[in-house]
């Protein structure tokens, strides 16, 4: 399925009112993709710039949030370092972060100089990661879609603050993830309270989309099933 189809499809079986995005960490601006021309707070806020068009975020473009660049696997310069390592005692300190946890918190191993985002539909080069904001109710079909409601198969995780690692581990684990967020994202981006964030790896949308059909469909006859049971005792 070509890119403007997958996003049709994703839109369409999971009643979705915003666009699905996608990024692709590249070693240089693809030609004819245009800069963002704009500063942004952080990583994440480029997630919403990319609902309205396809454009490239050099690695100083995501500086402003540290964390967020720590994730991204970009190379930080040593003022950002210094202020990653700031802002990382100001979490522990305020006991939002454990110290222990920082090693632990995930970051994309892809080399990369940039990313292209924009709407899946227009995006000129391959995504690594898909993002679509989810209510409780599509996360529930996306959920059992991607195979972590099935008992038989290892418990899914849906995954916490930073909300950009769900990026990182949706690379690595090839796995489509959600996470609920984090204050950050929730303040950079303006999302809806009602909303949590889900990934799916670029390589696997196709095949995503494919189990979607099904869920969707057995959920509208169990549906059906259960409006008659309802039915019995009104």
């Amino acid at each position: 399925m070509s890119h403007p189809e997958l996003a049709t499809a994703l839109t369409d079986l999971l009643s979705l009112d915003l666009p699905p995005v996608a990024l692709s960490k590249v070693q240089e601006r693809p030609e004819g993709v245009v800069d963002t021309g704009r500063p942004v707070p952080s990583s994440c806020a480029l997630w919403r710039v990319a609902e309205k068009g396809v454009f490239y975020a050099e690695a100083a473009e995501h500086f402003n949030c540290p964390v967020g660049s720590m994730v991204m696997g970009f190379e930080m310069p040593e003022e950002v370092n210094a202020e990653l390592g700031g802002l990382v005692q100001s979490m522990c300190d305020a006991q939002y972060l454990e110290m222990s946890e920082v090693a632990k918190i995930p970051s994309v191993s892809k080399a990369g100089t940039g990313v292209v985002y924009g709407p899946l539909a227009d995006l000129p080069v391959e995504p690594d990661v898909v993002l679509l904001w989810l209510t409780p109710a599509q996360a529930m079909i996306y959920n059992e879609a991607s195979g972590a409601a099935n008992w038989t198969a290892e418990a899914g995780q849906v995954s916490g603050r930073p909300a950009c690692s769900a990026l990182a581990l949706a690379m690595d684990t090839e796995q489509p993830r959600m996470a609920l967020g984090c204050i950050g994202m929730r303040t950079f981006t303006g999302i809806a309270a009602d909303r949590m964030l889900a990934v799916l790896p670029g390589a696997k949308v196709g095949e995503f989309v494919e189990a979607l059909k099904v869920t969707v469909q057995a959920n509208a006859g169990m549906k059906e099933f259960y409006e008659g049971k309802l039915a019995q005792f009104a």
